[in-house]
């Protein structure tokens, strides 16, 4: 039997993560959009020089895809920097799900940030499903660590899947990851996620001014006190780790941003981590666009290169990045992990060519928010409003029963 041709068009597609992981899959890249300049340059230089679009509102690549995929700009949303409710790019969420019920894809992939699901007391989970339930899609809704799936840091991402009128399979993990709240519960008898050193492996030493080779391999080198909190830092270690005299000025500031709201900070977390040397048998923590300043090479006294966090998140060294240093950092930072995303097309495709789809009505095939034991008051509010809008549609009835 032939294999029918699979396409994908990627919406928000930025430096072109979940492209690369469709096209390491199989998939056809029919298009791709986003409105950063050095994202769409970054996606023709590596993807394709003809398909990608500055501008959302095309319909003809979207009415031609068996498959749609999409990362709405995530800041109103992320932990990593100051959340504001009524952020103009949230609503890029109800733009996503409207898309998709427009030209109505064989199925679809929506990724996330985890601060997501509690965005404004769950209306953006609410505007994401309610469209694309009512048209038929049956959806999976999970909370994930990429780490799980072989990618060598820990990613936790909110990622739905849905097929039109069929039960899409989500992707089973396939590595056993430690060293995260979480990590284990979702598999204890896979193969290790690799580790940092395994990521960085065979890296020459990086230049001191740019391109450096592989291109982005280079750093600017600490001195001063930065070079002095470096080398009081082991691998593990944070900048509440250092002395008050170490401790940079702005990590007071940064430790009350947490309770502006009046909530104590021993009821919040504590401070944050700042400034961190990454553990080497490990895997890494979340490649953000700020890694290079917050995180210190395992066993060097410097930050990690451009070309090292690229790495991490499990870009190949030929895949190069256009901009600024920080320009690059943002698009290594905000993009889906191509080894993650291969995993979720690779799941797919096989749905894909499975014959004879049976066409149901929509539902809410599986609703899984945490990948650990603990839930905060704000997720059971999502969990509960998600169960009190969505009765009607979920399946099987036992999801009604989530702790």
């Amino acid at each position: 039997m032939e294999r029918p041709n699979l396409t994908v068009l990627d919406l928000f597609c930025g430096a072109g993560g979940l492209s690369l992981g469709f096209k390491q899959a199989g998939f056809e890249l029919l298009g791709a959009v986003d409105c950063d300049t050095a994202a769409a340059e970054t996606y023709r230089r590596n993807l394709a020089r003809d398909c990608i679009q500055l501008d959302l509102d095309l319909e003809v690549g979207l009415a031609r895809a068996t498959v749609v995929t999409g990362g709405p700009p995530c800041q109103g949303f992320s932990s990593a920097g100051m959340r504001r409710p009524g952020d103009t790019r949230n609503s890029l969420v109800a733009k996503f799900a409207q898309l998709i019920v427009q030209v109505r894809p064989e199925a679809f992939v929506f990724e996330n940030v985890e601060g997501f699901l509690t965005a404004e007391n769950g209306i953006r989970v609410l505007e994401l499903l309610d469209p694309l339930l009512r048209a038929d899609y049956r959806i999976h809704l999970r909370k994930v660590n990429a780490a799980n799936y072989g990618v060598p840091q820990h990613r936790k991402r909110v990622i739905a899947i849905g097929g039109l009128g069929w039960d899409p399979s989500f992707p089973e993990p396939s590595h056993t990851a430690f060293g995260a709240p979480g990590a284990l519960l979702a598999s204890r008898h896979l193969p290790l996620t690799p580790k940092l050193k395994d990521a960085l492996y065979g890296l020459p030493s990086p230049s001191t001014s740019p391109p450096g080779s592989p291109e982005g391999h280079f750093y600017s080198p600490l001195d001063g006190i930065d070079l002095e909190r470096a080398k009081a830092l082991a691998p593990g270690m944070t900048m509440r780790d250092l002395p008050v005299r170490l401790q940079h000025q702005s990590y007071q500031r940064r430790a009350f941003r947490r309770v502006m709201d009046g909530t104590p900070s021993e009821r919040r977390g504590g401070a944050p981590a700042g400034l961190r040397r990454l553990q080497p048998d490990e895997p890494s923590k979340a490649i953000t666009a700020g890694a290079r300043s917050e995180f210190l090479h395992p066993w060097e006294d410097r930050p990690l290169t451009l070309r090292e966090c690229a790495r991490v998140q499990t870009f190949p060294d030929e895949f190069t990045f256009v901009g600024s240093p920080s320009e690059q950092a943002q698009l290594i930072g905000n993009a889906v992990p191509p080894l993650f995303a291969k995993a979720i097309a690779c799941s797919l495709s096989e749905d894909l060519e499975r014959p004879n789809r049976r066409r149901e009505r929509g539902a809410l095939l599986s609703f899984e928010p945490t990948i650990s034991d603990g839930c905060s008051p704000a997720l059971r509010h999502v969990i509960d409003i998600v169960h009190k809008a969505f009765e009607p549609y979920i399946e099987p009835k036992e999801l009604l029963l989530w702790p």
